[in-house]
């Protein structure tokens, strides 16, 4: 599993329970016509986050990166709906910072190659 995180803040004035309704409406859009497996969208709590991690943090889950490589492609398409989905997301946010991790250790990973 290949897990593409996203993390950013709300631009001022931007409604919290809007943004998720949106980043859901899209992220539904891309897990049905079968581009993402699962995602999930979070908030900081209590202010228990590092200073450099942003108060929402949306986690997206892939099987690999192929099916992410197809998602990245659906959307640089910027064809709609698709774009229309991504802008109504992206013109909500700011400070926005991205990862890529996987399950380690994954199928890929030879056995005895350990490094130390």
């Amino acid at each position: 599993m290949d897990i593409y995180h996203v993390w950013c803040n709300l631009k001022p004035g931007v409604s919290d329970l809007d943004f998720v309704e949106k980043t859901r409406h899209y992220l539904d859009h891309l897990e049905a016509d079968g581009r993402l497996v699962n995602y999930r969208i979070m908030r900081g709590k209590l202010g228990l986050r590092p200073d450099v991690l942003r108060e929402f943090h949306i986690m997206l889950e892939f099987n690999d990166l192929a099916q992410l490589d197809r998602a990245f492609a659906s959307v640089a398409s910027r064809a709609d709906p698709v774009e229309e989905f991504h802008q109504a997301v992206n013109s909500l946010v700011t400070d926005a910072m991205f990862g890529l991790y996987r399950d380690f250790p994954d199928s890929v990973r030879a056995r005895g190659q350990e490094r130390f």
